[in-house]
């Protein structure tokens, strides 16, 4: 009847592509309002210190973090926190509080108080469009339509399968907090022999949480995704131990209208075009 699929007609919340192509959305911490940097592959939420401080948090335990840049990060992690965003309300939830205002500067170009993370991609299903600045709670009633992928957790974030040239099948972090190229992790890398001499195309600074990093660009001849193969693809080389084969992001995704559920360790890839 009109009264079940009127329920089942989302709420749709607007998803912000920046400068950078960093996604933004409107989130409440607290019940403060503010504008988070969207992160599918931050295992928690971050709030910038001085944003914590002007909410009152204090307290919780020091731990040493570890993002996408060159060191690890020094982290208070706080709990009794409400964050709000899509519709959502999660209570009683751990926050890292740190510094984010180097972050800020180098993805966005100016200052941020929030990366929320994983939080709301295991509380729900949600449908992402990017290119659509979309972004909205889906009900779990029917099969959403596109691929559907598995997903695997490594090293607390979620990876789906992907193909490139000369390898088995390969895990690739989604990582919607990826604004830059794809990475390849430097054991996939030297396993395909790109770091050889003439292979580099250039290096470049790039990294998240833990500080600026250089890295060499190399080129996969393709990357195959749910299907779909994208073609001369750089891909910067993360020598981080803990690195993924590879991590795709917003370049990639944004092709896809995108359907999570972190509980059910699944997503769904729907070609654009």
């Amino acid at each position: 009847g009109v009264a079940a699929s009127a329920q089942e007609a989302a709420r749709v919340y607007p998803l912000t592509l920046t400068t950078g192509s960093r996604l933004v959305i409107e989130a409440k911490i607290n019940g403060r309002p503010v504008s988070a940097l969207l992160d599918s592959a931050a295992e928690a939420t971050f709030l910038d210190r001085g944003f914590a401080h002007a909410l009152g948090l204090k307290g919780g335990e020091a731990v040493a973090g570890q993002g996408s840049g060159q060191a690890a990060f020094e982290t208070t992690l706080v709990s009794g926190v409400t964050l709000e965003a899509v519709g959502l309300s999660l209570t009683d939830q751990t926050v890292g509080v740190t510094d984010l205002g180097d972050v800020g500067r180098r993805l966005l170009g100016h200052p941020i108080d929030v990366i929320l993370g994983r939080e709301i991609f295991d509380a729900a299903r949600l449908a992402i469009d990017i290119d659509g600045h979309s972004i909205a709670v889906v009900t779990r009633a029917h099969e959403p339509r596109g691929v559907r992928l598995e997903l695997v957790t490594e090293h607390g974030i979620e990876t789906l399968p992907a193909s490139v040239p000369g390898s088995a099948p390969v895990r690739a972090t989604f990582d919607l907090g990826n604004g830059s190229q794809v990475l390849i992790s430097r054991a996939l890398a030297e396993r395909l022999k790109l770091l050889g001499a003439g292979n580099a195309v250039r290096t470049e600074r790039g990294g998240g949480l833990g500080g600026e990093t250089e890295r060499q660009v190399v080129t996969l001849s393709y990357l195959e995704l749910a299907g779909r193969r994208f073609t001369g693809i750089e891909a910067a080389v993360d020598p981080q131990p803990s690195a993924s084969d590879l991590n795709v992001g917003v370049s990639v995704l944004r092709h896809f209208r995108i359907t999570t559920d972190y509980a059910q360790h699944a997503v769904w890839l729907e070609p654009r075009d």
